[in-house]
């Protein structure tokens, strides 16, 4: 194959480091540009080149890419934060290089809880029942909870508050669901097609999956909702649905991301390669390999990378410092 080069974003969190190796787990040819909102984060060290950028919402977020790619002649972005998802959407046509994003509009609607609620609900498709905090009657449900409308990772969720009017529209009211939590990563290819999905029903700690393991219980059900969404959205490579299943057996999603998601490291070694499928179909214009999914569990660790002659981490740039890993 030939020598690519590709910018990753949003290196400082799992999803970005999860893509990194991955992308290193293919052995394709690839030198890999990182990028983040800091200097010096986890995934640096697994980058040849790193550069940091303004946050997506920046007026300086666009150029500052651009910069990237005209310096180290990018082939292809991967982003992967939900932000830089919309935004690198919405400017798609001031990029110098090509970028896997979702259509502006689905890109849109899954960033926002409360429009992904009003989309699903107009096309007779599953989702939390959700609403506004001056919308919601008290007693509506039994428990509730309350979250941002673009929120991430469990931040600024409140489980049964006693006064939802203190919320302003920014946040949204859903029914707190007991049950099963799994989610589901699934790949549309170029022909807009479902190439595959895979499902862990997981464990989370602090909004990121800390244990999980494959299961195909619900694949039957789950492949007729993602067929549904994929005709009625621009999806366009990976996104990930993330779903609670009741004790009756109904899957009620609660959340959508139009990117890779963060079990992609995991799921890469069950037999579902997404990141694999994006650089195969979006960077060498060939067909995606064909999902083999096995079963299997994972749990998370953490590890150390060690700088042993630096004292100041800030000093830290990029993969040439000296380091290992413990």
């Amino acid at each position: 194959m030939e020598k690519k080069i590709v910018l990753v974003t949003g290196i400082g969190g799992n999803v970005g480091q999860g893509i990194l190796r991955n992308i290193k787990k293919t052995q394709f040819p690839i030198k890999i540009i990182g990028c983040n909102v800091t200097d010096f984060s986890a995934g640096n060290y697994l980058c040849d080149t790193f550069y940091k950028v303004p946050y997506a919402m920046d007026e300086d977020y666009i150029s500052a890419i651009n910069s990237i790619v005209e310096n180290e002649k990018i082939d292809l972005i991967i982003p992967s934060t939900d932000y830089e998802v919309y935004y690198l959407s919405l400017y798609q046509n001031k990029l110098k290089t090509n970028v896997v994003v979702s259509g502006l509009e689905t890109s849109k609607n899954y960033l926002d809880k409360y429009l992904t609620f009003l989309h699903h609900k107009k096309n007779n498709l599953p989702f939390a029942q959700s609403y506004l905090p001056g919308d919601y009657e008290k007693g509506k449900f039994e428990n509730y909870i309350v979250k941002p409308r673009e929120g991430r990772g469990s931040r600024g969720i409140h489980i049964n508050p006693s006064d939802i009017k203190s919320f302003d529209d920014s946040y949204v009211v859903q029914e707190l669901i007991t049950g099963r939590e799994i989610t589901t990563a699934f790949y549309v290819s170029k022909e807009k097609t479902l190439h595959g999905f895979i499902t862990l029903e997981r464990k989370l700690e602090n909004g990121a999956t800390n244990e999980c393991f494959v299961n195909r219980m619900y694949d039957k059900q789950l492949q007729d909702i993602l067929e549904k969404m994929i005709f009625c959205n621009h999806f366009i490579g990976s996104a990930n649905l993330q779903s609670m299943v009741r004790e009756n057996g109904e899957i009620v999603p609660f959340e959508i991301n139009c990117r890779i998601s963060g079990t992609n490291s995991i799921r890469s070694n069950f037999g579902f390669e997404d990141v694999k499928y994006t650089l195969e179909e979006h960077l060498y214009q060939i067909s995606p390999s064909e999902p083999n999914i096995t079963d299997g569990s994972a749990i998370r660790i953490m590890l150390d990378i060690i700088y042993p002659h630096n004292s100041n981490i800030s000093e830290l740039k990029d993969n040439s410092s000296q380091h290992y890993i413990f």
